[in-house]
């Protein structure tokens, strides 16, 4: 068996052995009554529960029994393995229900070890037992169609174990966690690439392949342009945020070309490239959030996850206009994708205009009171024409740097704030940073719903009379946005953005 295979086999079992002995130290420890940390803090029955599948899988293990795979036995030839699915199902489900029990910032990390080391173990069963494991022993010189078939719906749903992982419950862990799942991706990539990866794959041929298209369906006259300036070094942007034209006011926006001139993501390894982004993706098979909708505060907005391969073809499109197969407008927004994916976090540089001493926010734009950042927070942006950002503010300064296509972005000083209509609490969700303006609406870009008006009815006059800034992002280009301006962001093209967060 050549080196990835073996090695990942043998990652498994390390970590399934890990796993056992982890809940069995737990166990004694909420036995003792000691203060309860890790997986202690999950209470006796989850600790048990999780052990039993750890120890049932390595006994199965032992007794060469983990064979279903390969050795083409079904379910119901082989009844302790479909009971051990289950029950790691079951484990899964269960410790899922309990997120229910807490806001997603408040999940006590004993609660996303647990729902990951399930993961983990589930991902660690079904290798060990799949056809996989079995190719990569046996040899796999002659794969016959329905084996490739089988191979594949193996690789994707052992893709999506993990991914579920990183984006439910941050792959929370520390013995294992997030390094474990993102070295056990790189093994799966190497493995995929041995039995699956062919020629023909799209992804194997990205230097070849088209970018995506270029097509605008709709573009907005820019009527008062954000200040551009030349390259600017990271003293003369301090200068810029200590020393602003109107002290009361604060430092502007600003439009920064060049930051992402010497980025991979814009020369050697370019997100431009369909075939690129499935070439870093497991083949397209990496599970990613997208928001569903025209905007996040529409009614009919949902979330689902999707594969990338599976964004890409319904909601991108190759290189042509129009050649999405939905009119669905599908958006991978404010998404911590570069840390999911590694290998596209390789592919930027954080801008050293992120390390300046940014001000406080005026009074007027003045929220709840935000940690200060160690290190930038960095978001993606990904979607077809079409995709909207509505009026909001963030509690950080922020670098929003465009990467791929156009955007379009309108910006409201925080002294407008009083005309902003803040939205109140909306489902028990506070949405007082997002505005009951709709731009495009009021601008006549956009159909209202209902015939109705953005701003909640009596408005294009007075949403008229409010100043603002705008301009069109080129690919290259970096706005500046001051903590507290209200800003509204629109895709004109298909585009993929990185915006950096710090304070």
């Amino acid at each position: 068996m050549p080196g990835s295979p073996r090695a990942l086999t043998a990652r498994c079992v390390a970590a399934v052995e890990q796993i056992d002995a982890e809940c069995r130290n737990a166990h004694d420890t909420v036995q003792n009554g000691q203060p309860s940390s890790g997986l202690a803090g999950c209470g006796d029955p989850l600790v048990q529960l999780l052990q039993r599948q750890a120890s049932s899988i390595l006994e199965l293990c032992r007794d060469g029994r983990l064979t279903l795979a390969e050795s083409g036995r079904t379910g119901d030839e082989a009844p302790e393995t479909g009971l051990l699915q289950q029950g790691l199902d079951d484990l899964l489900s269960k410790s899922y229900s309990k997120f229910y029990d807490h806001l997603s910032k408040d999940l006590p990390p004993w609660l996303r070890q647990l729902y990951t080391d399930a993961s983990i173990l589930k991902f660690s069963f079904l290798f060990l037992s799949s056809t996989l494991k079995a190719c990569l022993t046996g040899g796999h010189s002659s794969l016959t169609a329905d084996r490739r078939g089988r191979l594949e719906d193996e690789l994707s749903e052992l893709v999506k174990i993990l991914d579920l992982a990183i984006i439910l419950a941050g792959a929370a862990g520390q013995v294992r966690g997030r390094r474990w799942i993102d070295e056990t991706f790189s093994l799966l990539e190497d493995v995929s690439a041995q039995i699956i990866g062919s020629p023909e794959d799209p992804a194997a041929a990205w230097p070849n392949s088209p970018s995506f298209s270029k097509h605008e369906p709709f573009t907005p006259p820019v009527k008062n342009p954000i200040r551009r300036t030349g390259a600017i070094s990271m003293e003369s942007f301090q200068a810029y945020l200590d020393r602003p034209a109107d002290p009361a006011r604060g430092p502007e926006p600003l439009v920064i070309p060049g930051l992402a001139d010497d980025w991979p993501a814009t020369t050697t390894r370019p997100w431009a490239k369909p075939g690129y982004l499935l070439s870093r993706t497991l083949g397209g098979r990496r599970l990613v959030p997208v928001e569903v909708g025209r905007s996040y505060v529409d009614e009919a907005w949902a979330q689902k996850l999707v594969t990338v391969r599976d964004f890409l073809r319904d909601h991108i499109g190759p290189s042509s206009a129009g050649a999405s197969t939905t009119t669905t407008t599908a958006y991978l927004a404010q998404h911590a994708l570069l840390a999911q994916l590694p290998a596209l976090r390789a592919d930027i540089t954080v801008p050293d205009l992120c390390y300046t001493a940014p001000p406080q926010p005026q009074s007027h734009a003045a929220g709840e009171a935000v940690p200060e950042l160690d290190e930038p927070l960095l978001n993606a942006w990904f979607g077809p024409p079409g995709t909207i950002t509505p009026l909001h503010t963030d509690p950080y300064h922020n670098l929003l740097v465009q990467v791929v296509g156009r955007k379009y972005v309108r910006l409201y000083g925080p002294r407008e704030t009083p005309r902003m209509r803040a939205r109140g609490r909306e489902g028990g969700v506070d949405m007082g940073n997002t505005s009951l303006w709709d731009v495009g609406v009021e601008e006549g870009w956009d159909p209202g719903e209902g015939g109705e008006g953005g701003g909640g009815g009596g408005g294009k006059a007075e949403f008229g009379e409010i100043p603002f800034v705008d301009c069109i992002l080129e690919p290259g280009d970096t706005v500046y946005i001051p903590v507290g301006w209200w800003h509204y962001v629109r895709g004109l093209s298909v585009s993929f953005s990185v915006s950096f967060w710090w304070n």
